[in-house]
């Protein structure tokens, strides 16, 4: 019996594809929800200041203009549903913003819509680098109470 919902995570990276075509492959489905998550500019740019040592600006969104980073995200999200739809999947796109950290944005998008299933790529990292930098994937796995396919990347 096909799962009722398989919340799909996609950020335009090679092993983000590979994900999608392995959820089409191996997966059903009635639905697919491709979700991107996306931090907006101005949050962005105060962390790397932060990050930095460097004052941050003053630096306000214009309120009448679209955050460039939304933008961006759809137009990925975009990429990520034509993939889905390509692979068989009945599919739609998401943009979740995330206010803490992606892998939050995408277990919070994957309660709000009661996802039976996640899916995501990984960077695939190994050794001391993978003890150093900890994937989305990884978070996501460990902080989500639903089932997790993680997609390593391909040979």
């Amino acid at each position: 019996m096909p799962a009722d919902l398989m919340l799909i995570a996609y950020d335009g990276s090679d092993n983000a594809k590979r994900a999608i075509q392995h959820a089409g492959r191996f997966l059903a489905a009635n639905r697919a929800v491709v979700v991107t998550a996306w931090e907006p500019m101005v949050r962005q740019a105060a962390r790397m200041s932060g990050l930095s040592g460097v004052m941050q600006p003053e630096w306000v969104p214009d309120e009448q203009s679209e955050d460039v980073a939304l933008i961006d995200a759809r137009t990925t999200n975009d990429e990520g549903l034509d993939l889905a739809l390509a692979a068989g999947l009945n599919a739609e796109g998401r943009c979740c913003e995330s206010s803490t950290a992606i892998w939050a944005a995408i277990v919070e998008c994957a309660d709000e819509l009661d996802a039976d299933i996640i899916v995501t790529g990984t960077r695939g990292t190994t050794g001391l680098r993978s003890l150093l930098q900890s994937s989305v994937a990884d978070h996501v796995l460990r902080h989500s109470h639903r089932p997790v396919l993680i997609v390593p990347p391909g040979k």
